[in-house]
Formats: structure tokens, sequence, C-alpha cells
């Protein structure tokens, strides 16, 4: 396993897009533990991006489809072959245009596809991750804070917090 690219503490975010007919957006991996498995768009942080930033080009680079977020809505952490941190925030997106055309990213996707959630928890093809979501309420989460300043002396170009409202 190559760490020297990320280190041994990695960041990555995903992205569930709900439509108005309550069909999930999932993709099929053509690489990794997740080869062969739908499951949510999802990549790494980049450096000069937020976290959501990041959900919304994977979405976008993986589907086609351009999002706007509406809150953070999980955290995924775990540790692998206790030498690496992998962790990953998920979001709650919604499609700018739900009849935007799915056009998936082939050189890392078998496929892209609206389906729905209990399709999804019987399927073997879906994620574990995705399986364990189909049963709780996933339209509850942490809002977007946006327009603090933390202030000048941690020179942060972007800056955003994420917390649940009453």
């Amino acid at each position: 396993m190559a760490t020297n690219k990320r280190g041994n503490v990695w960041l990555g975010a995903a992205a569930l897009v709900v439509n108005s007919e309550g069909q999930w957006l999932v993709v099929k991996k053509r690489y990794g533990g997740l080869h062969g498995k739908w499951s949510l768009p999802a990549g790494f942080v980049e450096g000069t991006e937020t976290i959501d930033q990041t959900a919304l080009r994977e979405v976008k680079e993986e589907t086609g489809i351009e999002c706007e977020v509406i809150r953070m809505i999980g955290f995924r952490s775990g540790v692998i072959q206790g030498k690496v941190s992998d962790n990953m925030a998920i979001f709650l997106l919604k499609a700018k245009n739900e009849k935007q055309p799915v056009r998936a990213q082939l050189a890392e996707l078998y496929s892209a596809d609206w389906l729905m959630p209990a399709e999804l928890s019987n399927d073997a093809e879906a994620s574990v991750m995705l399986k364990e979501m189909v049963s709780y309420v996933l339209e509850d989460g942490l809002e977007p804070i946006e327009n603090v300043d933390p202030g000048k002396v941690f020179g942060y170009s972007d800056y955003k917090l994420f917390f649940k409202k009453e």
C-alpha cells in the first residue's frame, strides 16, 4: 500500500445526491476495494479546496451532474492495516438540474445511475456503506456556516464550519 502521495492520514469526501423521486446517484467503481461495487461518488481532498468543494467536484467529474451542498450528513473513519487513517466526510447534495443525463467517467467507473435505496439494500454489488446508509435518516445533518473569519493570523483562504441547526 503506497502512502507516500497522501502520507498516512487520508481525507476524502463523498456525496449522496437524492432526486425528487427518492433515487440515489450511485457509481460503480473500476478500481480498489470498491471494484465492481455501487458506491457514492467520492474522492480525496486536494490542497486548494474545502471538503464540501471536493464532494461537488467528484460528483461533477464522475457523473457530469452539477450540484449544490445541502449539508454534511455523516463521517466515516477507519485505520487501514494499522497504518493509515482513512477519513471521509459524507455530504447530502441536490442536483441543479435533475433532467441532466448521467454521464459516467469511464476511466474510473463502469457506470453511474439513479437507483432506489431499497434496490441497493438488496444488491450484492452495493457497498457496505450504502447498505448501512439505507437504514438511517439522512436528511438531518450538519449545515454549512460560511463567511466566518477565524482571524488573519491563520491565513485561511477559505473557511467553513458544519453544525446542526436547532
